[in-house]
């Protein structure tokens, strides 16, 4: 588990082929050498993996076929930075939210502009996500937890202060670009635990208004 909450900015050394999988070697900036041990948990942005190797100047981690697929990892190129975080433990202080790593889609940035000294950017996410993200809720974006300012059908909108800007990929983002989406954890699990024992039938579809009807919410 995560926090979302940023601690370095790391580069892409290489991008080693291995099968299907990738070994990504990366440099990790400005970690302190000792918050990682082999065998550890790291999100690189937002992704939870595995450092198998370390280097002096960083740390190796494989991404197998599926974090390549669901993922923006696949699309990284030798020089690419990326969004560090250690895994927390029981002492870490909670300034994000509970998140996994396990990202959920796809999005993409649709705008930016400033407004101030801070920054607005609106995100499209996948339809399938949409209802997981709501007004004054937590997203986190290529792993930095966010508040989610609006929303709009399947766009959403967050405000990036300039802390956030310059220590995070913030300020690299522009329209068109993928950005790894992870919606909050307990919104998640009380879809599926709404659904009872429904959620063992192939092809459940996920709260309905019928579902919602049973269980006593009225739109009035």
């Amino acid at each position: 588990m995560f926090t979302g909450i940023i601690q370095a900015v790391g580069e892409v050394a290489a991008l080693e082929r291995r099968g299907d999988d990738v070994r990504l070697r990366l440099r990790t900036g400005d970690l302190p050498r000792d918050a990682v041990a082999i065998g550890d948990s790291i999100a690189v942005n937002g992704v939870c993996l595995t450092a198998v190797e370390l280097p002096g100047d960083g740390l190796a981690a494989d991404v197998s076929v599926e974090s390549l697929r669901r993922t923006s990892l696949g699309q990284l190129d030798v020089g690419s930075r990326v969004n560090l975080e250690t895994a927390l433990t029981p002492s870490t202080p909670l300034g994000g939210h509970l998140v996994s790593g396990h990202v959920d889609g796809l999005g993409t940035v649709e705008e930016r502009s400033q407004e101030g000294r801070s920054w607005r950017f609106v995100f499209r996410a996948p339809d399938r996500l949409a209802r997981y993200i709501a007004e004054k809720g937590s997203i986190c974006i290529d792993g930095v937890s966010l508040t989610v300012n609006g929303v709009d059908g399947a766009q959403f909108e967050v405000n990036i202060v300039p802390h956030t800007m310059d220590a995070t990929r913030f300020g690299e983002y522009r329209p068109g670009q993928s950005v790894n989406l992870e919606v909050d954890v307990i919104a998640r699990y009380l879809e599926r635990l709404m659904l009872g024992d429904k959620a063992a039938e192939p092809g459940s579809a996920g709260i309905t208004r019928e579902l919602l009807a049973r269980n006593g919410f009225r739109a009035d």
